[in-house]
């Protein structure tokens, strides 16, 4: 066997990340071979705080989140690679999941949920929970797709998929305004894309595609379980899917 055969690489890519970071390298350092930390210019101290805890840290200006996270899949230097979001940590049993893994893989990637801490409340329904994830790759048969900034990890020329049943633990907004502001910059991101592409806006998702979002969420993913922060989660997002299409009309009424 290659002697980098079962040797994990850990790639996180980072901007102002330095409320998160530490979190994220300290959960993964008992099963991390290398910490590799693509970055994009940090103002605040996260270079520094991956620096002290032993990443690689490589800087790298940002074109997009599939980009980013391309180049930071490429510049892991072992066959296996765990990829995770700064605001992102490995619960204990999904930790000790990936080291019997390490010892003895049986497939070319591997699934996890993600379980969301979401102002104050762990989310357990409202579409949020269990939120399978596709992490864990071989490199060589790995892809970042999807349309910016929704992006997704694909295995190429393989379907050789297993679940780890166990979670990464998501820390995404502790207050309404912290979902409120990623809310604006992924809205008007998505309109950006979706004039690339000459896609145009009409009744349908300006009125049905935001009810059937609050409806898939609240109703039929159970978000009444999750108490004021699942019916807050339900109508955000609704707005969110208004908000998109209504910027859209915007490029397009600006760049007649």
């Amino acid at each position: 066997m290659h002697k980098n055969e079962n040797k994990l690489s850990i790639v996180i890519i980072t901007f102002n990340e330095e409320k998160n970071i530490a979190r994220c390298i300290n959960s993964v350092k008992e099963i991390a071979d290398e910490i590799i930390v693509v970055d994009s210019y940090s103002t605040d101290k996260t270079k520094d705080i991956a620096l002290d805890l032993g990443a690689i840290v490589i800087e790298n200006k940002f074109e997009g989140h599939i980009e980013q996270k391309n180049i930071a899949l490429q510049k892991a230097n072992y066959t296996w690679v765990l990829s995770l979001d700064a605001d992102e940590a490995l619960s204990d049993k999904l930790k000790n999941k990936i080291q019997e893994i390490k010892k003895n893989p049986t497939a070319d990637g591997y699934t996890m949920n993600r379980l969301t801490y979401y102002c104050g409340r762990w989310i357990r329904h409202t579409g949020w929970y269990p939120d399978k994830k596709l992490r864990l790759v071989r490199k060589d048969l790995a892809q970042w797709c999807g349309i910016n900034p929704h992006d997704r990890l694909e295995l190429t020329n393989s379907n050789n998929i297993k679940h780890i049943n166990a979670d990464i633990l998501h820390y995404s907004y502790f207050t309404l305004n912290d979902h409120l502001n990623q809310l604006e910059k992924f809205t008007q991101i998505s309109a950006n894309e979706l004039y690339k592409y000459k896609i145009k806006p009409n009744f349908w998702h300006f009125f049905i595609k935001p009810l059937h979002k609050f409806i898939n969420h609240y109703i039929y993913h159970a978000g009444f379980l999750d108490g004021y922060e699942g019916f807050q989660i339900s109508m955000i997002s609704a707005y969110g899917v208004f908000l998109k299409y209504a910027k859209l009309r915007e490029l397009y009424k600006t760049n007649k």
